[in-house]
Order: C-alpha cells, then sequence, then structure tokens
C-alpha cells in the first residue's frame, strides 16, 4: 500500500512543484494568461464576431475605430478598403494563425522527434545522413527556406504550413538526438536491453518519456514561430489567400494605407506581436520550471 501511495502522490508532486516554480515567474503567467485569451477567442469566433469577415458593407469603406474621429460603434475597429468589419476578420484571424500554429507544431515535432529518436539511438551512418540533412536545411535562413518551398508548390494556406514545418523539422531533430544520446547511456536502457527489450520499444517506451520536458518547450517557442513564418508568407502574398481573414494577409493588403489609414496595419500588426510574445513568454517559463538547473 505505501509503495501504491507514493506513485499516487509522485505525479501531483510533480505538478504542485511545477507550478510553483512556473508561479513564480510573472512572465510566464503573463503569457499562459495571453495564450488563454487567444485560443478561447479562437474557439468563439463565431459567437463574438459581429459580422461574418468576408462581407462587404459597401457604405463603409475606411472607417476608423469607434474612438477615433469619424468611427462608429457599429464597427468597433473600423473596416478596411473595401467595408469589412476589421474586429470580425482579427477575431477569426485568431482561429486561423492558431490553426496554423498547432498543424506546424504537430507536423514538424512528429517528424522531427522521429528523426531524432533515429538519429541519437542508432548513431552510424544512420545518424550521419539525418544530420546532414538538417544540416542542409538549417544553412538556409529560415524564411527564405519557406519563401522557395512555397514557390515550388504553389501559394495556399496548406503549403504555406508545409514549409513553415519543413523548417521547424532540425530544431527539433537537434534538441531530441542531444536527449537520446544523453538517455542512451543510462542504466534503465542497459537494463531494458538486458531484460530483450527492442530497439523501438526502448526508443518510445523507455528514452522517449525521458526527453519530453525540452521537447515541450520547443514545441511551445515552434507555435510562435509557426505562427510569425506563416504571416510573413502571407505578407508576401504566399500564404494564406484572399478573402480568407489571416493577420498576415491583412497586414498585405493594408500596407497601401499604411499613412492614410494606419489602423488597418496596426491592428492585426499588434495581434501577432501579442499572441507570439505570449508563447515565447510561455514558453521561458517553462523551461525554466522544467530544468532542474534553472531553478533558484
Amino acid at each position: 500500500m505505501k509503495a501504491q501511495e507514493l506513485l499516487d502522490e509522485a505525479p501531483q508532486s510533480f505538478l504542485s512543484e511545477f507550478w510553483e516554480y512556473f508561479s513564480k515567474n510573472r512572465g510566464a503567467v503573463i503569457g499562459l494568461v495571453l495564450i488563454i485569451f487567444f485560443v478561447v477567442v479562437a474557439i468563439l469566433a463565431p459567437v463574438l464576431a459581429p459580422y461574418d469577415p468576408t462581407i462587404v458593407h459597401a457604405q463603409s469603406l475606411r472607417l476608423p475605430p469607434f474612438f477615433s474621429e469619424g468611427g462608429t460603434t457599429e464597427f468597433l475597429l473600423g473596416t478596411d478598403d473595401v467595408g469589412r468589419d476589421i474586429l470580425s476578420r482579427l477575431i477569426y484571424g485568431a482561429r486561423i494563425s492558431m490553426g496554423i500554429g498547432l498543424a506546424v507544431v504537430v507536423l514538424s515535432a512528429s517528424i522531427g522527434t522521429l528523426l531524432g529518436l533515429f538519429a541519437g539511438y542508432y548513431g552510424g551512418r544512420i545518424e550521419w545522413f539525418i544530420m546532414r540533412i538538417v544540416d542542409v536545411l538549417m544553412a538556409f535562413p529560415s524564411i527564405l527556406l519557406a519563401i522557395v518551398v512555397v514557390s515550388v508548390m504553389g501559394p495556399g494556406i496548406s503549403n504555406a504550413i508545409i514549409a513553415v514545418a519543413i523548417v521547424a523539422i532540425p530544431s527539433f531533430t537537434r534538441i531530441v538526438r542531444a536527449s537520446v544520446l544523453a538517455e542512451k547511456k543510462k542504466q534503465y536502457v542497459m537494463a531494458s536491453k538486458t531484460f530483450g527489450a527492442g530497439s523501438f520499444r526502448i526508443m518510445t517506451r523507455e528514452i522517449l518519456p525521458n526527453c519530453m520536458a525540452p521537447l515541450i518547450v520547443q514545441a511551445t517557442l515552434g507555435f510562435s514561430d509557426g505562427i510569425l513564418n506563416a504571416a510573413a508568407l502571407g505578407f508576401l502574398g504566399l500564404g494564406a489567400q484572399a478573402p480568407m481573414p489571416e493577420w498576415g494577409t491583412m497586414l498585405s493588403d493594408a500596407r497601401a494605407f499604411i499613412q492614410s489609414n494606419p489602423w488597418m496595419v496596426t491592428l492585426p500588426g499588434l495581434c501577432i506581436l501579442v499572441v507570439v510574445l505570449g508563447f515565447n513568454l510561455f514558453g521561458d517559463g517553462l523551461r525554466d520550471a522544467l530544468d532542474p538547473r534553472l531553478k533558484r
């Protein structure tokens, strides 16, 4: 009974200790609040948005926000150059951008983790081949590589997700490989081999769970990178295409009015800034809370 009680208390003690260190980091807590806010906005977009983001109000072109001269409460944050409600487009844009970030992280983390496991566990020629591919990918600036991939595959949100995911794979591969190299020399791995466990079981059931802490942190930071790179592709016309209310596309559509109607550029730019900042603060807090060497 005592052993079972200790096993039951272990996850609770870990969570309480994690939250104790995490909650002391004010920046991390602020980042978590920002992430929760945007997730709620994305989920409840059909309820929160006052209008359909693609509906054109032909009699209300380039209206300023309600707090500016000439603004109206009918369109709280104004309208764009074709009369679409900016608030509705920002709300639905949160759903698109968060979805892009999630898709990029799932795709890049899955492939990168698999490559890192094989490279770190087997070593030799397999490791050399995988790491040389990673080195080639890392030799290009991330946004430039994403532009090249999208240019080959064609513009569109799906191709943008694939391009940004390819750019993010090397980071996950290198982190998982480094963790596997450290873990595979430990006694519990040697014991599993002694009892006849296969390589796949050792990698997935023994080594991988002990590599999750840095992987989770990288996934959080990769979320913000995915949103930022996808927005950059949208701004260049290679990502989401009009009339889809994606923040980068909104920036691209409004750049001609940056002097005459600055709110059309400022509002989607602020959304990108705040959500990326939230994920970066949250990722730094996770790193500090999960790494015993950084706990003070």
